[in-house]
């Protein structure tokens, strides 16, 4: 008999609804609020004509991660965030479905330049945001974080993830 801890079969399960294998049911707000707590935060800081902005961000790197996102998030502090890495530059679209909190999403180059930006991602919403061109990563930032850094289309973004 092969023993499954419960902590394993809810990330296989989560990982399995992101990628809509199972339905999401399994991935509860608080099951997504653990996770939360867990994950590896990396250092991204974002240069706008205001200075330097430092957030602490979870990296999703698979598709699963980049699918799960931060859905099923009740909270996000105004200093974290998530970044999306891409293989290549392309046409990237996002949706707030399964989130429950807004979100500002910042389209960003190979060479770490803002393309565009989301202001207020409706929670919930099922409308697709197009990125607006190729892009090689999407930051998603607290509603209203990019307005108050002042952050604007040709701003850099520092990561090690970004050509410099």
């Amino acid at each position: 008999m092969v023993k499954i801890s419960a902590r394993l079969l809810i990330r296989v399960a989560a990982s399995l609804a992101a990628i809509g294998l199972i339905s999401s049911p399994l991935v509860s707000p608080a099951v997504a609020e653990e996770q939360a707590a867990q994950a590896q935060l990396e250092r991204l800081e974002i240069v706008t004509a205001t200075g330097a902005h430092a957030f602490d961000v979870e990296v999703a790197r698979t598709d699963g991660e980049r699918a799960r996102g931060l859905m099923f998030r009740r909270s996000l502090p105004q200093d974290h965030g998530m970044l999306f890495l891409f293989e290549s530059e392309r046409p990237i679209a996002m949706w707030m479905k399964n989130t429950y909190i807004s979100l500002d999403m910042v389209f960003v180059s190979r060479n770490g330049r803002v393309t565009s930006i989301a202001h207020g991602a409706v929670p919930l919403s099922e409308t697709v945001i197009p990125s607006g061109g190729p892009v090689y990563a999407v930051v998603e930032l607290a509603g209203g974080a990019a307005d108050a850094i002042g952050l604007s289309v040709g701003d850099r973004v520092r990561h090690p993830g970004f050509e410099r």
